[in-house]
């Protein structure tokens, strides 16, 4: 299942006191929610005639629930938050003096407990950029750029080939071979529960069920769907899949396994090809992916945004 580490219960806490108690004005308080989370949508689930409190513990209690999909709004939240240093707002009102420093110390508490969780995320920036130049500095080994180039001729001789049979067995043949490159330890296809498993693979702790597909239209719905029951049915835990269409996916069948228990993420054609071009690492590739499917529930990230740093 695609997971991210989860925020500890007592910085959900901290963010419900603080939240409903910077802003006085529940007018005040949806402003602030609507210009700092991406699914302003949230917000129509919420009653807003309700005492203040609740909204905020309703909104939070929602985001933490959800946080394969919403941790980035949650982490939002709290880092704009912990940013709030005028209080002036407060101070006018009847009581003001009390009013402020109360917020300031839900604010200040808040700021204490998500710290570990901010430093967590300023690690993972400083393992990917680590993992970057590392993969950098493997290009510049003769051998292995030599071997991508190998790779990409005996990729890009598939395009022209006309036996959709053979093609298949060949981009299998590809894709072990540039797995192996980076180390991912690919299996050779295997048979489980009487199906056709096309490989796996093991990265980051996380083994991985290769599905690879080489049609002329969009994998729709009914493709994902026999992977997802395989996943499924896996004993282990910490089991992904992995699906290539090299001509693309169909929205509605995006759309289909973007929500709910996300078993899988999914790669094109230009997502491969630019990992062979070596624009992009391929472990970086699958961090990304995997990262962007854990914090918007999106399981398809295109290649374009991931090479313009959205993802």
């Amino acid at each position: 299942m695609v997971t991210t580490t989860r925020i500890a219960p007592a910085a959900i806490n901290a963010l419900k006191e603080a939240l409903t108690n910077i802003y006085w004005y529940k007018s005040d308080l949806r402003s602030f929610i609507m210009n700092t989370i991406n699914d302003t949508n949230i917000l129509a689930k919420l009653d807003w005639n309700d005492y203040k409190r609740n909204i905020v513990s309703l909104l939070v209690n929602y985001l933490a629930r959800n946080q394969d999909t919403y941790q980035n709004d949650l982490l939002r939240l709290m880092s704009e938050v912990t940013k709030v240093e005028d209080f002036s707002h407060l101070s006018r009102l009847e009581d003001g003096a009390e009013k402020v420093s109360k917020a300031k110390e839900s604010v200040n508490a808040l700021r204490t407990l998500v710290k570990e969780h901010f430093d967590l995320f300023e690690k993972q920036r400083i393992s990917e950029e680590q993992r970057k130049a590392a993969y950098e500095k493997m290009l510049r080994n003769q051998g292995v750029r030599d071997r991508l180039k190998e790779i990409e001729k005996d990729y890009l001789g598939l395009i022209s080939s006309t036996n959709p049979h053979q093609r298949g067995f060949a981009l299998e043949r590809v894709l072990r071979d540039l797995f192996t490159l980076f180390d991912l330890d690919p299996k050779a296809s295997f048979r489980i529960v009487g199906e056709q498993i096309d490989g796996a693979f093991t990265f980051d702790n996380t083994d991985y069920i290769l599905e690879a597909k080489w049609q002329k239209e969009p994998v729709g719905t009914r493709e994902l769907d026999s992977l997802h029951s395989k996943l499924a049915r896996m004993t282990l835990e910490n089991t992904l899949g992995l699906f290539l269409s090299i001509n693309g996916y169909s929205n509605g069948a995006i759309k289909a396994h973007s929500s709910g228990r996300r078993l899988m993420i999914l790669m094109d054609g230009s997502h491969l090809m630019a990992v062979i071009e070596s624009r992009i690492d391929l472990m970086q590739l699958l961090l990304r992916m995997r990262r962007h499917a854990s914090q918007t529930g999106n399981i398809y990230l295109r290649i374009h945004d991931i090479m313009l740093g959205e993802g």
